[in-house]
């Protein structure tokens, strides 16, 4: 399949910022959800604003799941593995997975906490439920504003990612140069998606003393 086919799966405020942001810098997008029909409105908006061979269409999560070599996965985490069952997990052979999601406990209110963590990650755990996909964690630590061709005042730091394939993050570097990231910062294994979890409630606190949520970190030495 052509790499510039990719299918997004969740119909959330992630879901959308990427399904719209891949379509503009000329990807052939197919974004599923639940509930199709809830996307009309939004897929007729975006057309009109999408790169001359970009394109978005809307379906179920297995329609997403097999449209391209690469997908992502942009649903709550806690609805993450039940959205991986509903896509059908054959449909994920070979595929290259961005997984942006984060298991944030919103129960007792902001900020969140995480649901698991410390020995466990929801990476390594959809990095098991399919087995025969290529896993990485990204875009898991920065706001959907921020996803596609960010812009912070003090320069653009590299996104984190990390997975248990170098040629899959090799290739999910060139797909986030594409989108205006200036590189990635490698943090390991899919293991470490632990921390690049754990990151998610500090961005989230960090955010609220700063009173925005355009912020990202940056390691620096």
């Amino acid at each position: 399949m052509s790499t510039d086919r990719i299918g997004v799966l969740g119909s959330g405020d992630v879901g959308r910022a990427l399904g719209s942001g891949f379509a503009r810098h000329g990807w052939d997008v197919a974004v599923g959800s639940r509930d199709p029909g809830k996307l009309h409105d939004w897929r007729d908006d975006v057309g009109g604003s999408v790169a001359d061979d970009g394109s978005v269409s809307v379906g179920s999560f297995a329609d997403a799941a097999a449209h391209g070599d690469v997908a992502v996965l942009a649903v709550r985490g806690a609805a993450a593995l039940d959205a991986l069952d509903l896509a059908g997990h054959d449909n994920f052979a070979g595929t290259l997975l961005l997984d942006t999601t984060n298991p944030l406990d919103f129960s007792g209110g902001m900020p969140p906490h995480l649901l698991f963590g410390g020995t466990d990650s929801l990476g390594e755990r959809i990095q098991s439920a399919l087995p025969d996909a290529h896993v990485v964690k990204c875009f898991n630590t920065v706001s959907n504003a921020q996803m596609v061709d960010p812009e912070f005042e003090e320069g653009t730091p590299p996104m984190f990612i990390c997975g248990d394939d170098a040629d899959a993050k090799g290739r999910t570097e060139d797909i986030l140069v594409e989108l205006g990231w200036p590189g990635t910062m490698d943090v390991g294994d899919i293991e470490s998606a632990r921390h690049l979890e754990a990151l998610v409630p500090l961005w989230v606190r960090v955010g609220s003393v700063m009173d925005t949520s355009e912020h990202a970190f940056k390691a620096v030495q």
